[in-house]
Order: structure tokens, then C-alpha cells, then sequence
């Protein structure tokens, strides 16, 4: 193989290389894409059981302070 086809393997075969590390580099914009892409999948994903449950608990938790508070109120009320 003459010296000539050789370096031409070679820089074809090094500007490839390069080529492809130069594909692996995310812009800004990618990055705010993939952001946005991983918000929206957040958004839009069906709750799972355990999230579910947790929210139920938490409205529980929150009914039965306020009816705590409306006894405490009416407690007061008798006393006074």
C-alpha cells in the first residue's frame, strides 16, 4: 500500500473519530430539552399506590385536625 492511501486511511479514520466525539457534546439547548422532557414525564406519569395512599393519608391527616380544632372551639364556647 502506497504512502499515500495510507495517511489518507488515517486522517479519514481520525476525522471519524472526531466526528463522532463531537456528536457526544450536549448544547444548551439539548440540555433544556431533556429538563423539559423529564418535567413534562413527571407531570404526566400515573401515580403509583404508594403516592396514592400517601395522599389520602395526608388529607386524613388534615380533616381530622380541623375537626379537632372545631371541637376545641366549641369546648371553649361550653366553658366560657
Amino acid at each position: 500500500m502506497s504512502n499515500i492511501k495510507r495517511f489518507s486511511r488515517a486522517l479519514y479514520t481520525g476525522l471519524v473519530v472526531l466526528a463522532l466525539a463531537g456528536c457526544k457534546q450536549e448544547g444548551p439547548a439539548e440540555r433544556a430539552g431533556k429538563q423539559l422532557d423529564e418535567a413534562v414525564d413527571d407531570l404526566t406519569k400515573p401515580k403509583g399506590p404508594a403516592e396514592r395512599a400517601g395522599e389520602k393519608l395526608d388529607k386524613a391527616v388534615d380533616d381530622t385536625g380541623k375537626a379537632l380544632e372545631d371541637a376545641g372551639k366549641k369546648a371553649r364556647k361550653a366553658v366560657d
